[in-house]
């Protein structure tokens, strides 16, 4: 394959963050409309917070994978930004400032422990693709930046807009953000055009943004289904009281184990699914486990055709 102009590179990574950034998400539609309910953007809140404390993390791998000093001083910045340089200041501070201002309880924020597992696996799954590719796809893979500007504009206008009892002071790290990301994204374009000297580096650096953006909108997945209302298909039969119990498709047959049963009995359409992790959690209370296994339970029977959510 011949090597791609400079001009013909820029404009196909462009490409992929116009069709599969989550800009298009239909959980940022909605939030951009003005349409989310308030527990909706507080949901987004608590769980995005896990998403930003990862971000230094990978970059931090990416300094460890630098060999340009001066590479590693400008990169060094990013992991500032976030964390700050002394307690009470950087990006996971303001984050903490847009929990408050939702009406969320910032220490309960910063113990992630309301955070869904889709979530995690989206977070985790970003840290792991750093920790296991190369400096030049990493920083491919960081190439979000290009649209992270935009994006925040329009967020800020829609939360002035449409969410006047989210206070101002909380949408600092957007407008933070607004500033930062233009110039990280001019930065690490810069160097996957210099450094991807040939067609193979340049497919891969395609790749690895096409990853980025498959983990941003797995993230949104998660939340949006949180709020989602499961029941089953409409060709579906339920026969709980079989031994075991099951779900009976046009073609096929789904056996439930483990707690699938009580929680499949929930799914009928009226509940949200962290209204089901509630009603579960007054019948089980202190069950570790409870509310990951509610969810994973959702998304595989979701995958599996058996369910189907509604908002």
């Amino acid at each position: 394959m011949t090597v791609l102009s400079e001009a013909e590179f820029e404009a196909r990574l462009r490409a992929i963050g116009d069709a599969r950034y989550h800009h298009r998400h239909p959980f940022n539609l909605r939030m951009h409309a003005g349409s989310l309910r308030p527990e909706e953007i507080r949901t987004w809140v608590a769980n995005r917070y896990y998403y930003q404390t990862r971000i230094p993390i990978k970059d931090g791998l990416i300094l460890a994978k630098a060999q340009d000093p001066g590479f590693r001083r400008d990169w060094i910045g990013r992991i500032r930004d976030h964390d700050g340089t002394r307690e009470g200041e950087g990006g996971l501070e303001l984050w903490l400032a847009l929990a408050d201002a939702v009406g969320l309880e910032r220490e309960r924020v910063a113990s992630q422990c309301d955070v869904l597992p889709g979530v995690r696996r989206a977070g985790d799954a970003y840290v792991d693709f750093v920790a296991s590719h190369d400096l030049l796809e990493s920083v491919a893979s960081s190439l979000t930046e290009l649209f992270a500007g935009g994006i925040m504009v329009t967020r800020i206008a829609a939360f002035e807009a449409h969410y006047p009892w989210v206070a101002t002071e909380g949408l600092r790290y957007f407008q933070t953000r607004t500033r930062q990301a233009p110039a990280d994204a001019a930065f690490g374009l810069a160097f996957v055009k210099r450094e991807a000297r040939t067609r193979e580096d340049q497919e891969r650096c395609a790749a690895a943004l096409e990853r980025k953006c498959e983990i941003l909108w797995s993230l949104l997945d998660a939340v949006d289904a949180a709020h989602a209302r499961p029941r089953l298909v409409n060709d579906a039969i339920a026969r709980l009281d079989d031994a075991p119990p099951m779900v009976v498709l046009s073609e096929r047959a789904v056996k439930l184990g483990g707690s699938g049963r009580e929680i499949l009995s929930l799914c009928d359409g009226s509940r949200s699914t962290l209204e089901i992790v509630e009603e579960l959690s007054l019948r089980h209370p202190g069950e570790p486990h409870l509310a990951d296994d509610v969810h994973r339970f959702i998304d595989e029977m979701t995958g599996l055709s058996v369910l189907v959510l509604g908002h």
